[in-house]
């Protein structure tokens, strides 16, 4: 485990429009001329290519400012501090980054491991935690100070490393991942034991989990299995831990397309009784019983699903396509299960992320250097912000809910 040196300019602030930003100075200076604000409607939009975050604020549509130097952020993903001042970036190199977003700066970056692939925060905030390809398994950090606190390595039980998916932060200081080599699932749970979590390992779970997901009561931990035409779930709020296949045998008999991009779990559409999903490899999104795992339906799309995300309110789910499809977003009214709006905002739209209430839902395409807000009753397009090869957008409502 390396630290890295801080990037020559900290937190280089660029075209604030509307604000003072004492161009010029180093990142922790300018921070001193931005006037006092709130958090609540600010976000980050990482651009992978030049390794920077975009900070933005939603209330008027505007981008407050460029922070540089973190490094490879190709699948990078974000998450928050509990008062919303600081994020949390999860680079592809293995970096650890914490963003100061008042004051436009990176407080500090460390290189944690060789390959990452997202990260997670505990519900009391104290703990930050990656989970890495290589070496594998999952590494836990002190938020304030990003010094290591502990460190799980994923061996599993055949004495073979592995690398781990699908991390997700659980209630009551808890994580859970998969071991996309080993096919199992593991829980880490920091309950009154400091720095030395009880692990729990969950066997035959099924071939090569890619990602995982929890519900946002905290319920149900689902990973997706790439060997197998399954998901497989387990219940977290039973006394006894038991993994379930679930959907077994989806597209039996059909021949599948190849896979362009896997789908992203995180996205999965909650609505009512309902969980709108992914299908891979196939131009469907699943409906299926949110208590059962039963399919309801199979919703006919433009292409091979990405995200299937969901407007804050349930009534209505956006989706995104992989390549060469992903030009387009469809909006899937959830009652009548109807595709009720398609656009074409243009090249590689990569993903969506809504408002905290839902009226506006904010668009990265990467390939036209381009942000674009759409309000979502009418779907009219309202504003357009210029981002370099933008992916995700993270907002600051994150840090208050579960699993993201």
């Amino acid at each position: 485990m390396t630290t890295s040196p801080l990037p020559s300019r900290r937190g280089l602030i660029a075209a604030a429009a509307g604000l003072s930003l004492g161009a010029g100075l180093p990142g922790r200076a300018a921070a001193a001329t931005l006037a006092p604000r709130g958090t609540g409607d600010l976000g980050v939009i990482v651009e992978r290519a030049s390794g920077s975050l975009l900070v933005v604020e939603t209330s008027g549509r505007s981008a407050l400012g460029r922070i540089e130097g973190l490094g490879d952020l190709s699948h990078a993903s974000v998450v928050f501090s509990r008062d919303e001042r600081y994020a949390f970036v999860f680079g592809r190199d293995g970096g650890l980054t914490k963003v100061d977003l008042l004051g436009m700066a990176v407080e500090k970056r460390i290189v944690q491991a060789g390959n990452a692939i997202g990260g997670a925060i505990s519900d009391d905030g104290r703990l930050v935690a990656v989970s890495n390809y290589e070496p594998g398994g999952v590494r836990f950090f002190d938020s304030a100070s990003l010094e290591p606190v502990a460190e799980v390595p994923a061996v599993d039980r055949n004495g073979a490393k592995s690398k781990t998916v699908g991390l997700v932060d659980l209630p009551f200081g808890r994580f859970a991942w998969s071991l996309y080599d080993g096919g199992e699932i593991w829980l880490a749970d920091f309950y009154g034991r400091g720095t030395k979590p009880l692990v729990t390992r969950i066997f035959d779970i099924g071939r090569q989990p890619y990602d995982g997901v929890v519900t946002a009561d905290g319920r149900w931990y689902v990973a997706g299995l790439f060997g197998e035409d399954a998901l497989v779930r387990l219940d977290l709020w039973a006394d006894s831990l038991r993994p379930e296949r679930v959907l077994a045998g989806y597209g039996k008999g059909d021949a599948p397309l190849p896979v362009y991009k896997m789908p992203h779990m995180e996205g999965w559409a909650a609505v009512g009784d309902r969980l709108l999903i992914p299908a891979v490899g196939r131009h469907e999104v699943l409906v299926v019983d949110r208590e059962t795992f039963r399919p309801v339906a199979a919703l006919p799309v433009h292409g091979q699903p990405v995200f299937v995300v969901a407007r804050p309110d349930g009534r209505q789910a956006w989706v995104n396509y992989a390549h060469p499809d992903n030009d387009t977003v469809e909006v899937i009214d959830v009652p009548s299960l109807a595709i009720v709006h398609r656009l074409t905002p243009g090249p590689a739209v990569l993903h969506m992320e809504f408002t905290p209430r839902g009226h506006e839902v904010w668009i990265s395409v990467r390939d036209a250097d381009r942000i674009d807000v759409h309000e979502t009753r009418g779907f009219t397009k309202v504003a357009e912000i210029a981002a370099a090869k933008p992916s995700g957008i993270f907002f600051t409502p994150r840090a208050h809910r579960i699993g993201v």
